[in-house]
């Protein structure tokens, strides 16, 4: 139980069982440069169980974009039946490369190429953390990413980029097809003429082309996330996902959220901008509810999560259907 939230308590949720987390299991990436090192959540008890991979984003912070942040999301996620496998990208200030490094600032490529490894790998994944091992359901996996990890699951998702100072980036295609579905978090919006002069300088492949993204996707904005350093669009750029993808066919928005989400980051996190249990308790509840029912069909918690968001939690969000 939690005393500090009132009204997201209206939305339904599983009966929380305990959790485990491994720190840290690390795969062998030859081309990479550096080893990949994951954190893996996961419920104590349970088998068959169905598998998230979250992608940090990159803040300013030492130890949130890495395996060790996300703690909110991920500690629910698991004590809700999901397992939860956490890498620590080369953006990763933990990674120690420096912003001029090959792929730098932003490492995009790499980013996707870490989940990919990671599904190539599970078998080793439960080798290694053995409380796992025969656990999984490789069927069943799912991606949800913050921030700039919104941008590397939404192009696991099936979206596309163009990148100026790269001419060979808008012949990616990174789609992740054992993906069955995701949830982008304060994703980046379009590039081009919706980039601040400073992100256009400094952030050329923050240029995403959600045309392609054709994996079921839930995406979530905040509706006072400004994001001024990166878009002159103010906070709808951070719905362009759900507008111009054939794939989401929703968007949560959450009322008077900022770039985290009512503290999705850490807990007492002073990256947190707009700290409010409520609204994080919106956010777990509805994305677990939507990875619930998109893989599973008869699983009816999103329906039920919508219908108890709009009749007794309405002052904290809205869903929008297309």
């Amino acid at each position: 139980m939690n005393n500090l939230i009132s009204i997201a308590r209206f939305i339904p949720k599983a009966d929380a069982t305990p959790a485990m987390s491994f720190s840290c299991a690390t795969l062998t990436a030859p081309n990479r440069g550096l080893p990949l090192q994951l954190r893996v959540t996961a419920p104590a008890v349970g088998t068959a169980l169905p598998i998230i991979i979250f992608s940090h984003g990159h803040g300013p912070s030492l130890y949130i974009p890495s395996k060790d942040g996300y703690a909110p999301l991920v500690n629910f996620y698991a004590e809700h039946g999901f397992v939860v496998i956490q890498p620590t990208h080369l953006n990763s200030k933990v990674a120690g490369l420096n912003a001029g490094a090959p792929g730098g600032p932003l490492f995009w490529r790499s980013r996707v190429e870490d989940i990919a490894l990671i599904l190539d790998l599970l078998d080793e994944i439960e080798a290694q953390v053995t409380f796992l091992a025969g656990r999984l359901d490789h069927s069943r996996i799912a991606a949800v990413g913050h921030s700039l990890g919104g941008q590397t699951v939404g192009m696991l998702l099936g979206a596309r980029l163009t990148d100026p100072r790269d001419p060979t980036a808008r012949d990616v295609n990174l789609i992740e097809r054992r993906i069955k579905a995701g949830v982008l978090l304060a994703a980046p919006g379009n590039g081009g003429d919706s980039l601040s002069s400073w992100a256009a300088e400094n952030y050329s492949a923050l240029n995403p082309d959600y045309s392609y993204m054709t994996t079921p996707t839930l995406v979530v904005a905040g509706d006072n996330d400004s994001s001024a350093h990166l878009t002159i669009r103010g906070a709808g750029w951070h719905a362009d996902a759900y507008h111009h993808s054939p794939g989401s066919k929703y968007l949560l928005t959450l009322f008077g959220a900022k770039h985290g989400l009512g503290g999705i980051a850490g807990y007492d996190c002073a990256e947190t901008d707009d700290e409010n249990p409520d609204r994080l308790a919106v956010v777990q509840r509805m994305t677990w509810a939507y990875l619930r029912s998109a893989l599973y069909d008869k699983d009816p918690a999103w329906s039920l999560a919508c219908e108890a968001l709009y009749k007794d939690a309405s002052s904290l969000g809205g869903v929008e259907c297309k």
